[in-house]
């Protein structure tokens, strides 16, 4: 029997769902901040910006280690 191997995905497909990552996960940081901020009653939204920016952070570093993979 033989063995199907997989052909890599191009690198350009790899990256395509980067964009969509990066999207929901600011998204779901602003959903949580907001409900965090509202449930706390902070009259300023430290809880929204501070999830959004952590969102962003971790997405980047994601984006930063597929590149990193596909690179080598």
């Amino acid at each position: 029997m033989q063995k199907k191997t997989k052909k890599p995905l191009n690198k350009y497909l790899q990256l395509s769902s980067a964009g969509l990552q990066m999207g929901i996960s600011i998204y779901l940081g602003a959903y949580l901040g907001k409900k965090l901020d509202a449930h706390y009653q902070f009259e300023k939204p430290a809880f929204t910006i501070g999830l959004i920016l952590i969102g962003f952070l971790l997405s980047m570093y994601s984006l930063l280690q597929k590149l990193k993979k596909l690179d080598q």
